[in-house]
């Protein structure tokens, strides 16, 4: 690796965004933070002299070769982060992909393939509530009508957030002329768990993402007064809630999956007051179909007995759902030999839970993933990490991986 690449961008980057009391990342799409990762991406670019676009989806893109010629190679993952995330989730993969580069050209390397790095926007939906936007809209998983009822917290819309950060948001839509460009993407991300650290492994190559989705449980109730109101009189629907929150746990356990509430949003959110309203986001994966479905039924079934016996009214909307993602097998087996015949490498081959860009990419193009060893197994969170040495490896490995795909 060239000297000083990878770190000198990872200490650049890192305190962008990062919240001085959580020590946490707030790299919300289209927000000042965002913007200014965004600065950082195109710096790279230009100082290595690559093409720098960002297409209609307000996706960053930075070439070297030409980007119309076609069966290009790209890398890359993302930079936004969920509210007070950690450090490695996204950016490793894209920091990892200059470095790469750096690598490949002190080596030497020539390219007969255009390569691409690329900065996907929105992956986390931290705050319009939907995963993977820029991606999404790309390969025409999502319509230009539903992005545009998308909003954040405080009412703003996707496209009045895009137009306040300089971005056209009548542009956007799916792009398949961009998609036909690209012979295969290959994600570097850090590992969401702690198989590779208990395999002894530094990298590892994705073989699947489980299918997964997120569901919005609306309970209604009757506000009141809750220092006068008697217990027998109440329409209390955070009891229904924290009921089906213990379910979701339990359904999870016998399946073998997991499910969590981990966002909910309150009315009239007093301290001294019943609420209204409690509504909260339920997020299940499970290794296969049929299992999720389980799960996630069983959770429903289990939240509207609660929401009767308590007089409580109970909507439950899917807000997004992803199928399982087979990564390309071709391509699959391709990095294996790459990283394991030519380099002499055990590189064990692992399902995950954690939605990607490249699982979104999957429908339309050759996708695959490689993961770099996180030892505490902790991501979405400050303590989210990633050994010095192994991060050095993953970037040797991606390097190994281009070159093999790009230069021969």
């Amino acid at each position: 690796m060239t000297a000083g690449s990878f770190h000198d961008m990872w200490r650049e980057l890192l305190p962008i965004g990062r919240h001085p009391d959580s020590g946490g990342y707030r790299r919300y799409a289209w927000t000042g933070a965002d913007g200014d990762c965004r600065a950082w991406f195109k710096e790279q670019a230009e100082v290595r002299g690559l093409a720098y676009e960002v297409d209609r989806n307000g996706n960053q893109w930075a070439w070297l070769g030409d980007p119309t010629a076609g069966d290009a190679v790209v890398t890359g993952s993302h930079l936004d982060s969920v509210p007070d995330g950690g450090a490695f989730d996204g950016p490793l993969g894209v920091v990892s992909s200059f470095a790469a580069l750096d690598e490949l050209r002190s080596r030497g390397a020539q390219f007969t393939r255009p390569l691409a790095i690329v900065n996907f926007g929105d992956e986390e939906g931290a705050r319009f509530g939907l995963a993977c936007v820029g991606s999404r809209l790309t390969a025409g998983q999502l319509t230009v009508e539903q992005a545009h009822r998308l909003t954040d917290g405080d009412g703003i819309s996707l496209p009045k957030a895009m137009e306040a950060a300089g971005h056209d948001p009548d542009a956007i839509g799916p792009d398949q002329e961009r998609l036909a460009r690209i012979g295969a993407f290959v994600e570097l991300h850090v590992e969401q768990g702690r198989a590779l650290d208990l395999s002894g492994d530094r990298v590892g190559i994705a073989s699947a993402i489980w299918p997964h989705g997120r569901w919005r449980f609306d309970f209604r109730g009757e506000a009141n007064h809750a220092g006068t109101t008697r217990l027998v009189d109440r329409r209390d629907p955070m009891l229904s809630y924290a009921e089906t929150v213990l379910a979701a746990r339990r359904e999870a356990e016998l399946a073998g999956a997991v499910a969590t509430f981990g966002k909910i949003a309150v009315e009239p959110n007093g301290v001294n007051a019943i609420p209204s309203l409690v509504r909260g986001w339920l997020d299940s994966r499970a290794a296969d179909q049929e299992t999720l479905d389980t799960v996630v039924t069983g959770v429903e079934k289990a939240a509207r007995e609660y929401a009767a016996a308590h007089g409580i009214d109970l909507d439950v909307v899917r807000e997004s759902f992803t199928p399982v993602v087979e990564f390309d097998h071709a391509l699959r087996d391709e990095l294996a030999r790459i990283l394991g015949t030519d380099t002499g490498l055990t590189v064990p081959v692992l399902g995950t839970g954690a939605g990607h860009d490249a699982g979104i990419l999957s429908g339309s193009i050759p996708t695959a993933m490689l993961f770099v060893r996180n030892p505490t197994g902790v991501s979405h969170s400050p303590a989210e990490f990633a050994a010095e040495d192994d991060c050095e490896a993953g970037v040797t490995a991606l390097a190994d991986v281009l070159e093999g795909l790009a230069c021969r």
